[in-house]
């Protein structure tokens, strides 16, 4: 029987994959900042960029014009979800599907989180459009994060895997 390394240290492997995917998001980030002048980009397809845009607001801008003060306050935000999730998935007895969905969210978080420390802007790079109209560019921070929510999305409306008991009702 061949043993599997990884299964002695679950969390161990999480942290690795988070890591990776952060260090992926940053690096992206920075060769696309070093590669595409700010504002410009690059057409790939009749309906996909890749562009050097800066948020320093939230998701679709929000609050970007808000005077400097949203830049603390999302970093705030960043530490209430990041930190809450990784302590979940390492130190509590978590379902591994949960487990990975809270990868994604931590790397994600984790991501834009680095960006907004170091220059108060997130660094995005790809540009969806279709006939003139243009989803809000976005990064693999964010690609993460929107999966993750998809996939708790679909996990919560999925039919439960058995009878539920009554209020009161105890089960054999």
């Amino acid at each position: 029987m061949v043993s599997n390394p990884w299964g002695r240290s679950p969390r161990f492997l999480w942290a690795l994959v988070v890591m990776g995917m952060v260090a992926l998001d940053q690096f992206t980030k920075a060769y696309f900042s070093a590669t595409i002048p700010f504002g410009a980009g690059m057409e790939i397809t009749s309906w996909f960029n890749l562009v050097h845009a800066r948020n320093t607001g939230a998701a679709f801008s929000f609050l970007a014009d808000a005077g400097g003060w949203q830049r603390y306050f999302l970093i705030l935000i960043s530490l209430l979800v990041v930190l809450p999730i990784a302590f979940v998935c390492l130190m509590k007895r978590t379902d591994p599907v949960q487990r990975w969905i809270g990868a994604a969210v931590v790397a994600g978080g984790s991501g834009n989180l680095i960006d907004r420390i170091q220059t108060g802007a997130v660094v995005d790079f790809l540009d969806l459009h279709w006939r003139g109209l243009h989803w809000p560019a976005f990064n693999l921070a964010d690609v993460w994060v929107v999966a993750a929510a998809l996939a708790w999305l679909v996990l919560s409306v999925r039919a439960p895997s058995g009878p539920k008991a009554a209020v009161g009702e105890t089960r054999p």
